[in-house]
């Protein structure tokens, strides 16, 4: 196509083309998108996305898009079998991961859990400050999201070499790295524990942390797209348990039921 042509077809200047053919253009995503459309292909390549960099990585785009959630995950699955890394966990484990986001009751109910089990209760933000040697938000202020992500992992990674058999609380973002996420649920029997938002609002403020009130008027919309962007990876969960249905010790007997049927216990 020519260059006009491509103008005409996405509806950006001859100009403003040509400034990014050269690399000097200063170009929205949304122009980009309509420079990919006119040219029929994806933004990924526009912009070297490493999915096509080869023409395997291109032929596998290619199968994969349009599929639906359920056929992804089994692709998911079987790539991660094959590979001997990153598949979902089929097998019945000891390691029983709590997600959510904060103030689902993670801590609290993971805490009764372990008791109740007999296995030792590892709260992962805990053990990523021990590594690191200072606070969570200190890791995120002095060294950036980076380098707490690889703090996360090396810490989930060492709770399921040392505890055979655990209760683990998993920190809210857990769910946005998807190499730690993998491989909680390649390991860990996983549970999410969801609640309203009005409810982690009010269980945060309840343990003294008010910066969410403090920090925006629009702290509980904020919350609430937190939870709508989470809310898909929560969901790869084998089990969920609401804790906004009932009050604590009914959730308590309803995770504990759930884990001690999963984990083939007795209920007693």
């Amino acid at each position: 196509m020519t260059r006009k042509a491509v103008s005409i077809a996405a509806d950006v200047s001859e100009r403003h083309l040509a400034n990014l053919e050269y690399g000097e253009g200063n170009a929205s995503i949304l122009v980009l998108l309509q420079v990919s459309r006119a040219l029929q292909c994806s933004l990924a390549e526009m912009i070297g996305d490493v999915t096509t960099s080869t023409p395997e990585w291109l032929l596998i785009r290619e199968l994969l898009e349009s599929r639906d959630d359920a056929a992804l995950r089994r692709v998911r699955i079987a790539v991660g079998q094959m590979l001997g890394t990153g598949s979902v966990n089929t097998a019945v484990s000891t390691q029983v991961a709590l997600i959510g986001l904060r103030g689902a009751g993670k801590s609290t109910l993971g805490a009764l859990l372990a008791e109740d089990l007999g296995f030792p209760f590892v709260e992962l933000s805990r053990e990523i400050e021990k590594f690191a040697g200072c606070s969570v938000s200190e890791i995120q202020a002095l060294y950036g999201m980076n380098a707490y992500r690889r703090y996360e992992r090396r810490a989930l990674e060492e709770a399921i070499q040392i505890y055979p058999e655990a209760v683990i609380a998993t920190p809210g973002g857990l769910v946005s790295d998807p190499a730690t996420f993998n491989q909680l649920l390649s390991h860990c029997t996983t549970v999410w524990l969801q609640a309203d938002p009005e409810d982690h609002m009010l269980r945060v403020q309840a343990q003294g942390d008010l910066r969410p009130m403090a920090a925006s008027k629009q702290a509980m919309e904020d919350l609430k797209g937190i939870l709508s962007g989470r809310a898909a990876f929560y969901s790869k969960a084998q089990y969920k348990v609401d804790t906004s249905a009932q009050g604590l010790e009914q959730s308590f007997e309803v995770l504990r039921t759930t884990v001690r049927k999963a984990l083939g216990l007795p209920m007693s």
